[in-house]
């Protein structure tokens, strides 16, 4: 009997450590990824659906909070507004496929390979190797199924990849752009 008992402790010990140890290896199988340059992979550890949606619904909030009310009570300025949405929403949807969050989270935007940066100087043909876009991150539990990874752009403000477990497993869900959040509101209203 106490035998049992200890395979089950065991076991359940086993079951909750693979759950914290969850959101490093969600992370270091998108570094992988993007290392390798394998959308497929990159695909099994970001929730592009969910991921869409959050960021749509970012993109919206900011416009409305730029146009501020007297544009969103104008009949033309909600038209103006919907317009400029739909539009936003667009380029999201086309930027969050595995192979352009790849590309953006590695470094490599359109901007980036027409000036030659990452190239390498011993061959004109070869990209460099993609970035580490989690480099010195700050990590944090925010529950049991919600996880942070905090890291700061070229500007010093804060971009945040929300990891959600699912069952066992955990997934990029998020992430909160500075342009979007409060700073940037903030700034405006100075």
């Amino acid at each position: 009997m106490n035998k049992w008992l200890v395979l089950l402790v065991a076991a359940l010990i086993a079951l909750a450590s693979w759950v914290a140890a969850g959101p490093w290896l969600a992370i270091n199988g998108v570094r992988g990824a993007i290392r390798e340059q394998d959308t497929a992979a990159l695909a099994r550890h970001v929730d592009f659906p969910t991921l869409r949606g959050n960021l749509r619904a970012q993109v919206d909030d900011y416009l409305l909070r730029q146009a501020g009310p007297d544009v969103q009570s104008n009949p033309f300025g909600a038209i103006a507004l919907r317009m400029a949405g739909g539009l936003a929403g667009g380029a999201v949807e086309a930027l969050l496929t595995p192979a352009g969050i790849g590309a953006v989270l590695g470094g490599r935007s359109l901007w980036h390979r027409g000036s030659g940066a990452g190239v390498d100087r011993n061959d004109s043909y070869a990209h460099g190797a993609p970035r580490d876009p989690l480099e010195g991150a700050r990590y944090r539990y925010e529950s049991t199924s919600r996880f942070t990874a905090t890291v700061d752009d070229r500007n010093g403000d804060p971009v945040v990849f929300v990891l959600s477990r699912d069952g066992l497993r955990w997934r990029v869900t998020d992430i909160r752009l500075p342009l979007f959040g409060d700073r940037a509101s903030a700034a405006r209203n100075d």
